[in-house]
């Protein structure tokens, strides 16, 4: 069996960024990637998705964001582009198409195993797989029942299919208001929601939100630890989605209460026949590798962790988790913070080995 240092699971944003900071510890990394490149989740997202904060921020180490205009507001094309760039020029060994199926512990180190029958060997392991991979889709009253069309936002890409069709979007995030605002343009649709959408300016005294949020140091401050649960983030809006929420394009409902057939019943017991539901409800930790690995995760199959330390199983960590450390964990422009913090505990763990 092949033995390396620290097997990273996950070649995108979070798993190249620990890389980079294993290699500057002295540790040789191998990066274990599932699909055929290095560029995570992005390519998968939504056509039109537009990056929240400013191409300045949105860097992992060692390499800026290119491109003119630091304070514009990156496509999802960018982004794919610039992760490939970074993993062309970062000195560490990614392996695509290699899906990791189960780590197991053995003697003073990790047994891991590959899809079609590979295993490695690994004094420590960074699961930095992302979310993607697990759309959280939770249960609401009558969703089952709904005979018509049925997705989640990691499966809508464009308005296209949608035209002339009615449509329910849920969820009350950014990405749920921007997709609902643009299938608004083509299609009738419905944002629904538990309670009303929670807006923030994007920009304040001519500066970009996140510009302040650095500036304060909040973005970067060890807030996680003092959370029981991630809370809600409002939607960072330049006043075009309020603008179309008042216009009523898309119009906004509270969530509905059941479902007949083709119809959904809302809270005012009326009935409207819809066409599709998109649940815009979220991402939950993609971890299906470590469920047989005693004290890894709990039993909603969450990571067990300490800023990011697996709090059971010493030699393990996660890179990339929602509110990890800080606010900006799981973002281009965090996640590298986390990632030195992870390598430079890992590397003092092997140390001792």
């Amino acid at each position: 069996m092949e033995h390396i240092d620290v097997a990273v699971i996950g070649g995108g944003q979070s798993g190249l960024a620990t890389a980079h900071a294993l290699l500057r510890r002295g540790l040789r990394p191998v990066v274990l990637e599932a699909s055929g490149r290095a560029a995570g989740s992005w390519p998968h997202y939504y056509d039109s998705l537009t990056l929240f904060s400013p191409a300045r921020f949105n860097t992992l180490p060692g390499m800026p964001f290119p491109g003119a205009g630091r304070d514009r507001y990156p496509h999802r094309d960018e982004v794919v582009a610039y992760l490939s760039a970074y993993a062309d020029r970062l000195d560490a060994e990614i392996r695509t198409g290699c899906r990791v199926t189960a780590v197991r512990r053995t003697g003073d180190g990790f047994a891991v195993e590959l899809k079609g029958g590979g295993r490695l060997f690994a004094r420590a392991v960074v699961a930095a797989s992302g979310t993607f991979g697990r759309p959280h889709r939770p249960v609401l009253p009558g969703l089952e029942e709904f005979a018509g069309q049925v997705l989640h936002a990691a499966d809508y890409r464009s308005p296209a299919p949608f035209t002339g069709r009615r449509v329910v979007v849920v969820g009350a995030g950014n990405s749920a208001v921007q997709i609902a605002a643009e299938l608004a343009q083509a299609a009738e649709v419905t944002l629904a929601t538990r309670a009303p959408v929670k807006f923030t300016a994007q920009r304040v005294l001519g500066r970009d939100l996140h510009w302040w949020l650095t500036r304060i140091g909040l973005d970067a401050a060890p807030l996680g630890r003092l959370l029981s649960r991630a809370p809600a983030q409002p939607v960072f809006d330049d006043g075009r989605y309020r603008a179309a929420l008042a216009a009523g394009r898309p119009k906004r409902r509270p969530l509905f209460t059941g479902a007949d057939g083709t119809k959904l019943v809302w809270s005012d017991g009326s009935r409207e026949g819809v066409d599709a539901i998109v649940l815009a409800t979220g991402y939950r930790p993609d971890l299906p590798y470590l469920a047989g690995l005693d004290g890894a995760l709990d039993a909603n199959r969450n990571p067990r962790h300490r800023e990011g330390l697996a709090t059971g199983v010493p030699g393990l960590a996660f890179v990339g988790l929602e509110w990890q450390r800080s606010l900006s964990s799981n973002s281009l422009r965090g996640v590298g913070r986390d990632a030195e913090r992870i390598a430079r505990r890992l590397a003092a763990h092997l140390a001792r080995r």
